[in-house]
């Protein structure tokens, strides 16, 4: 037999059973769980060696993980907790509906904090620590739309006032303290969000990678060893996202004890149940522990531990079982005649286990996420469980809205309450207001020196601090002298090299600079032999918690793949968005461990913004520093690839992320000085700004730097080459990149073929001139009385005559961008159109940005300008070897 069951087949023989149930009682009883264990792998290993199928292991039964007699003494007063919890909600309700009130449509949420109140709270009273002076505390990746509960929190620490939260969702209504984010947002509430995570899928993956860089720094010696953990709270529908889940492996292969998920399991999406059909939490279950992690079930509240007790027959269990996610919702909107006949009259055996309880009685019995002592229980044992811990707490979305949304599908939505809903309530949850106070929906803090108040802030001073907070207090590093670039400021000599070899080299010495050497962190998804990295592998070392176990089968080479404990660089695999997370952990490592660490994570261009733009956003909002390498970039550099390898768009998508820097450097001096730009303004000025860098695999001569060209280089344009003809007409090709070396053959054919005297411009950032010339704009839109600012562009082109061309491997539209600001107007070729598999030439050719097309759109413009005789381009279409009828690259 091949296949596993998935469920039992019927029971033959039950006396059989019960003799082998009442064994393995007897070995518990008398030799240990340990002993149990042994006899049933036993067992199961000769079941296999039999060739019989064998039921699955991955899920338990639908109950609690930890048994009651299991659970430890709660340390918490729970009569004051719960007061202070249901002061939160209030206050969390309160933010979300007088805010629709003044301003209908400003949207938030109430549910899922609703639902979560209680995972938090024990949390805040007993497990995150603050950052103190020898610890830099826990991580806590809060559940995005949980945010209006983390702010009533953080409102009655009296961290955050009462204007700010009526202002929630109303950043700029005009109060003097500000409003408040929707959401987890650090770019917007800088000292007190550690993490964005309303993307959902984020959250998770971050977390993980951000775990295992705190284990890098120790490993490294960067920081010392710590018992702080990396929470992360989400919901169980957000496991649906890619990202959530698709790195769980990571966590258990690296042993990550430092960290712990929470999962929401309210078994509601937005828009209905997350398994209507099926049971999350026991899908979750499989997945985790699949994984290795260790998963800890916090399904039912302590009223039930009774009658679980008293299950003789397991058939309370069976029908935890049976029931799916669809008809626990409805259990969760229905009273307790309802629950009576459809979940305990499915035989005589349950009616009779709760004969004693009455309807009000069965409409209580708490789900597990809603019980402290269930959750402490949980948290507890993560603490010291050997490896990642995820727990799946099951709860009520909407929690306490009654039949404003409680449990219902519409809970997501639920943006407003009715006088009589917001009177219930605030019965419900004792909340010392009137009636009439209640309509107000008024924010309610008790007075200083409250039981309530002196606990829960007392609570925090013993566990180090304030949580969420973010700080910013990491050393500037030190930088290397101006001499460290003068061997890429000098060129090669004539020897033909590519941009990337030129940036590995000079990640290399970066590396082994004193000072900044070991706060670089190079960063490659499983292509450092692609970009000619591999020859840091024995010299840094890669990062591994394990070291290496085994014999590399290149250890003779000079280039053996070396892992080590304390490796530098990190691999990680075929994985984007795991390279991508770990850049994050270590951009924001000045604030989330108080040191300055510099990323560089290089990867294949097409495969950056296109496929984990989401978490280059994150970075945005996280005031990520460090440097994102697109390599073999451009649209027809990387000949043979295709369609799904060639980028011709990064740096459109690189333009829409406000603080991230980018530029397509030609020549490894113009990268050298971006670099040490970068360097200075991130790490030295601290401005909360990253960098987007291309480089090339094509190999060409790299000359050396002009003098006076390194403001240009920074600010995006400046004049390479000077033409020494003096023809009538003249023209300016702008290009960038790999496509420069075809304007400088453009300007030869030009000159000696059309008698055009051409300048050569190279434009290392089309992006960073259009925001330069839109911010001089702006000013003198707004400050129409005052001296008008000349933009850079305008500037630096004011007295250049001719024709401006504007060449490059990317879509037109990116030079473009600058056309207004060009004496003229930029008359523009570009890479628009999809990827195609061929020679550099013959892709140049086809997207007509080779030198031979840049020469005929010059002539082209210089006729559309009446500056020479339309009779030339005729014959120049020929003698170009063009034609007309030629393949249309980007056909509509």
């Amino acid at each position: 037999m091949s296949s596993s069951y998935n469920k039992l087949p019927p029971d033959l023989d039950t006396e059989e059973t019960q003799e082998w149930l009442e064994s393995l009682e007897a070995v518990f009883k008398n030799a240990g769980p340990d002993r149990a264990f042994f006899l049933i792998k036993k067992l199961t290993d000769q079941m296999q060696r039999q060739g019989a199928a064998l039921p699955s292991t991955l899920n338990s039964a639908y109950i609690n993980t930890i048994p009651p007699e299991d659970q430890p003494i709660y340390p918490g007063d729970l009569l004051l907790e719960k007061n202070i919890t249901s002061l939160i909600r209030w206050n969390a309700m309160a933010m979300v509906v007088a805010g629709n009130a003044k301003s209908p449509g400003i949207g938030g949420h109430i549910s899922t904090y609703a639902s979560a109140a209680h995972l938090y709270e024990v949390a805040f009273n007993h497990f995150f620590r603050g950052r103190t002076p020898n610890n830099t505390g826990d991580m806590v990746y809060f559940q995005g739309h949980a945010s209006p509960g983390i702010y009533a929190r953080a409102y009655l620490e009296g961290r955050i006032s009462e204007e700010q939260v009526s202002h929630f969702r109303r950043e700029m209504a005009g109060n003097t303290e500000g409003g408040l984010p929707s959401y987890p947002h650090p770019k917007l509430l800088p000292s007190f969000w550690q993490f964005p995570t309303v993307s959902m899928g984020l959250g998770p993956i971050m977390a993980i990678y951000q775990a295992r860089f705190n284990k890098y720094l120790e490993n490294r010696g960067l920081i010392k060893p710590s018992d702080s953990k990396v929470w992360a709270f989400l919901g169980d529908g957000e496991t649906d996202e890619p990202e959530s889940l698709g790195a769980i492996s990571l966590a258990a292969r690296e042993n990550l004890d430092n960290l712990i998920f929470v999962v929401n399991c309210n078994l509601q999406r937005l828009d209905g149940p997350v398994r209507g059909n099926g049971k999350i939490i026991q899908e979750l279950e499989g997945n985790f522990r699949g994984a290795g992690w260790n998963v800890t079930k916090v399904v039912w509240g302590s009223e039930w531990d009774e009658l679980i007790k008293k299950d003789e027959y397991g058939e309370l269990l069976t029908a935890m079982d049976e029931a799916v996610d669809g008809d626990y919702q409805k259990y969760s909107v229905s009273d307790g005649t309802y629950i009576r006949k459809h979940f305990f009259g499915r035989s005589p055996e349950l009616l009779k286990l709760v004969e004693n309880l009455s309807d009000d009685e069965l409409k209580r019995l708490r789900r597990g996420g809603h019980d402290p002592l269930k959750i402490h229980a949980a948290y507890k044992q993560a603490m010291s469980n050997s490896g990642p811990t995820v727990i799946l707490a099951k709860t009520i979305k909407g929690y306490g809205l009654g039949e404003a949304g409680e449990g219902r599908n519409t809970s997501h939505n639920q943006k407003k309450l009715n006088e009589q809903e917001l009177i219930d309530f605030r019965t419900r949850f004792d909340i010392p207001l009137s009636d009439e106070e209640v309509a107000q929906t008024p924010f309610y803090r008790p007075e200083e020196g409250s039981k309530e108040m002196e606990y829960m802030i007392r609570r925090r001073k013993d566990l180090g601090g304030f949580l969420p907070a973010r700080f910013e207090e990491a050393a500037a590093l030190e930088c290397p002298e101006d001499s460290f670039y003068e061997k890429f400021t000098k060129g090669s000599a004539g020897r033909e090299v590519s941009s990337t070899m030129g940036f590995v080299t000079l990640l290399s010495g970066l590396i082994s600079s004193k000072g900044l050497g070991k706060h670089i962190v190079p960063i490659v998804p499983d292509e450092s032999r692609t970009f000619g990295m591999e020859g840091m592998f024995r010299q840094f070392g890669i990062y591994s918690s394990k070291g290496q176990i085994y014999e590399p089968v290149d250890k003779e080479s000079l280039m053996s793949y070396r892992e080590a404990t304390d490796g530098q660089l990190l691999q990680e695999g075929l994985c984007e968005a795991g390279a991508m997370s770990s850049f994050i952990a270590a951009g924001t490592s000045y604030a989330s461990n108080n040191l300055n660490m510099v990323p560089f994570y290089v990867y294949y261009s097409m495969f950056g913004f296109q496929r984990i733009g989401d978490l280059i956003w994150a970075a945005m909002d996280l005031n990520c520093k460090g440097f994102l390498i697109g390599a073999v970039a451009g649209r027809t550099t990387l000949n043979g690839e295709g369609l799904q390898h060639e980028d011709g768009h990064s740096h459109l998508l690189a333009s829409s992320v406000p603080n991230l820097l980018s530029y397509d450097p030609a020549y490894a001096y113009e990268l050298a000085i971006i670099i040490k730009d970068g360097l200075k303004r991130m790490y030295q000025d601290n401005e909360k700004i990253f960098y987007y860098l291309t480089v090339y695999n094509e190999t060409y001569e790299q000359p050396a730097m002009p003098e006076g060209v390194e403001e240009g280089i920074i600010k995006g344009l400046y004049k390479l080459k000077h033409s020494a003809r003096k023809f009538k007409v003249k023209a300016q090709l702008m290009s960038c990149g790999a496509v420069l070396k075809e304007s400088l053959r453009a300007a030869k054919i030009l000159e000696e073929k059309y008698e055009v005297a051409t300048d050569i411009w190279s434009a290392t950032s089309f992006v960073r001139l259009r925001n330069e010339a839109m911010e001089a704009e702006r000013h003198n839109m707004l400050n129409p009385t005052a001296k008008p600012q000349v933009s850079y562009v305008e500037e630096i082109l004011k007295d250049e005559k001719g024709v401006f061309i504007a060449s490059s491997d990317y879509m037109r539209i990116l030079p473009e961008g600058i056309s207004k600001w060009v004496p003229g107007g930029l008359a523009c070729l570009g890479t628009d159109g999809h990827g195609m598999s061929s020679s550099r030439e013959e892709l140049r050719r086809y997207f007509e940005i080779d030198a031979e097309s840049i020469v005929l759109k010059t002539l082209t413009t210089l006729v559309e300008k009446g500056e020479m005789d339309k009779k030339v381009l005729k014959k120049a279409v020929t003698d170009l070897g063009l034609s007309g009828d030629k393949p249309h690259p980007f056909p509509l």
